[in-house]
């Protein structure tokens, strides 16, 4: 059976991941992105989730995900349990999102984020025009219905792994799934970075 297609961030996070590695998603909803690296890669995988309907759905995949909260769960790993750790377009819903950011890297050996870039154009346009919270391809819900309670830019995510002392390995802007070659802060919709300790 051929595996489903991944959302473009999600299929820029898979790339991301080595084949046969051990692998903890955080936030890993119905577990797509784990089954597609399970069935392509050969990972050994296991994901965390606060929904319990996308538990069910994930287990009934056949997956490993238990449910969990990531602002408070993740002290409970050991440290470099997994060689790679994602966290994929959950950043900005995380109460404490340095704090997470520290036990990711402390879980795994490396850790790959992605979010939603604030920074965009697009966003930047609608709210000085409109003086509203803007609602997009990538934040695709009114403010008061989001998850999201701190959006960030390329920038601030770049700045605050500096301050962290954390190592970007890599990092790619996505605009409509494509990489962004030229001012990813300005012309992005979505970061990508593969980090270590």
């Amino acid at each position: 059976m051929t595996p489903v297609p991944l959302r473009p961030d999600l299929a820029a996070v898979a790339a991301a991941v080595p084949e046969g590695a051990r692998v903890l998603d955080i936030g890993c909803g119905d577990g797509q992105l784990l089954a597609w690296l399970r069935d392509t890669k050969g990972v050994e995988g296991r994901g965390i989730e606060l929904d319990p309907s996308d538990v069910a759905a994930a287990v009934g995949r056949g997956l490993a995900v238990v449910q969990g909260d990531a602002d408070t769960d993740l002290a409970d790993y050991p440290d470099a349990a997994f060689d790679v750790v994602i966290l994929s377009n959950t950043l900005q819903a995380m109460q404490r999102p340095a704090d997470v950011l520290a036990q990711l890297v402390r879980i795994g050996r490396s850790a790959i984020v992605s979010f939603p870039n604030f920074g965009h154009w697009r966003v930047r346009l609608g709210l000085a025009l409109s003086g509203r919270m803007p609602v997009t391809r990538s934040l695709p819900v009114s403010w008061h219905e989001t998850p999201n309670i701190h959006f960030c830019t390329i920038a601030d995510f770049e700045a605050l792994a500096v301050e962290m002392g954390l190592t970007v390995e890599r990092r790619a802007g996505l605009h409509s799934g494509r990489q962004v070659a030229a001012w990813p802060n300005l012309l992005a919709d979505t970061g990508v970075f593969v980090l270590r300790r």
